[in-house]
């Protein structure tokens, strides 16, 4: 359903690619400052719905609204300084060191022929302190292992300055020491910045352990959009991934692992 109240209105969007129908008639609104996970199967739709919002993909039918305009009516560079996009984790060659690429996040605050000022260099430092990224700001970022690559892919967004972070898949691939720092990063970003936060999330008690709302997709189709403790209800995170779940109570913490059954899929 779609709030007056939204800073992101997502009304009836649908999106093929191809031959492929993508997704299927979503609609959503989010608040500002809230803290949204999108989970689901593979192939569900979850990186498609980010991309739309980061406009990456651009062929879609149905409203896309920020702050009430419509995002396909937004120039690129204007876009930029509401939404951030930080993509996957990957081995991508990028032929810059961490502080340049950090640099580059403040573009959509410079004019063509202007060039990095003493304010915009202090939010490139405050950037890289708030990631712990100050020890390479010398490195190749070709040199960095896939966690500390996601660091700075968040310090680019940081030091953009949007009061919207989407994330694609934040934590896939890193070992449990960077996805505890990526978590805790957001985290910090989302409570005390009142960034609003949309990741896509494989792990799904990562996942809720977070969030105001969890979102889920389920074959291009909006099939659960509510608080994490409503995800746990018997039968609603079956139907999602088609597999049983046991839950697994945590001393300290208002909501239990959650862990696939693999032998009951179903």
């Amino acid at each position: 359903m779609v709030s007056p109240m939204a800073l992101i209105e997502i009304e009836k969007l649908s999106l093929r690619l191809g031959q492929a129908q993508i997704l299927h008639e979503i609609s959503l609104s989010i608040k500002a400052g809230e803290y949204i996970s999108i989970i689901g199967q593979n192939g569900a739709g979850k990186s498609s719905l980010i991309k739309c919002l980061a406009k990456i993909h651009t062929d879609w039918r149905g409203a896309i609204r920020l702050h009430g305009e419509a995002l396909d009516c937004i120039p690129s560079r204007r876009a930029a300084r509401y939404v951030s996009y930080v993509p996957q984790a990957d081995a991508r060659h990028l032929p810059f060191t961490v502080e340049e690429f950090v640099i580059m996040g403040r573009y959509p605050h410079l004019s063509p022929f202007s060039s990095v000022g003493g304010e915009d260099l202090k939010i490139i430092e405050e950037a890289l302190r708030q990631t712990r990224m100050e020890p390479f700001r010398h490195r190749q970022m070709n040199t960095l292992s896939g966690g500390e690559r996601q660091k700075v892919f968040i310090a680019a967004a940081i030091a953009q300055g949007a009061d919207i972070i989407l994330l694609d898949e934040p934590t896939t691939f890193l070992d449990y020491r960077h996805q505890s720092e990526i978590l805790h990063l957001l985290g910090r970003q989302n409570r005390q910045r009142q960034a609003t936060i949309v990741a896509v999330y494989h792990d799904l008690n990562s996942a809720v352990a977070w969030s105001d709302r969890v979102v889920a997709l389920q074959a291009g189709h909006l099939v659960f959009a509510d608080r994490p403790e409503a995800l746990f209800r018997p039968r609603v995170l079956e139907s999602i991934f088609e597999v049983e779940f046991d839950f697994v109570s945590r001393p300290g913490h208002a909501l239990p692992l959650a862990l696939a059954n693999a032998e009951n899929a179903v």
